[in-house]
């Protein structure tokens, strides 16, 4: 049996927006992640802050800013590699500052690849553009 999606050419807006709709039931569509931007080494990821993001503090949670920059690094992975499955293998997260509400977006960059790992690096800024996160991740090709 053969794949017919294989068979017919698809632009990469349609490819990046069957991305999204499959990710939409995942734990992406679960922290709100929306699609920006993405080119070959590049993506950008917006999170509209809610209620549930927040910890006591009242501010975003860690959790939250980390998920959404390995969500981020996670989009380039997987657009440079079509067709591997590409797991985190480490995340490294500096929290510059902190947010409690509006839209943040993450930035990602791919820095360096291997046969089998790729680099890269991610930053969240606010609605005001300032600097929230900044960050690191190496990327694993696991097929």
């Amino acid at each position: 049996m053969t794949d017919e999606r294989k068979d017919r050419p698809r632009d990469a807006k349609q490819e990046l927006a069957a991305l999204e709709a499959a990710a939409r039931p995942t734990f992406w569509g679960f922290l709100g992640c929306e699609l920006v931007a993405a080119e070959e080494g590049r993506a950008a990821i917006a999170l509209q802050v809610r209620p549930e993001h927040l910890n006591l503090a009242g501010i975003v949670h860690g959790g939250v800013l980390a998920s959404l920059l390995d969500n981020a690094m996670g989009l380039v992975a997987i657009l440079a590699c079509p067709g591997d499955k590409t797991v985190t293998s480490g995340l490294n997260v500096h929290y510059l500052a902190s947010s409690s509400e509006g839209l943040l977006t993450c930035e990602a960059a791919l820095v360096f690849r291997s046969r089998r790992t790729l680099t890269l690096e991610g930053r969240i800024t606010d609605n005001k553009g300032e600097l929230l996160v900044w960050g690191s991740g190496t990327f694993r090709r696991v097929t």
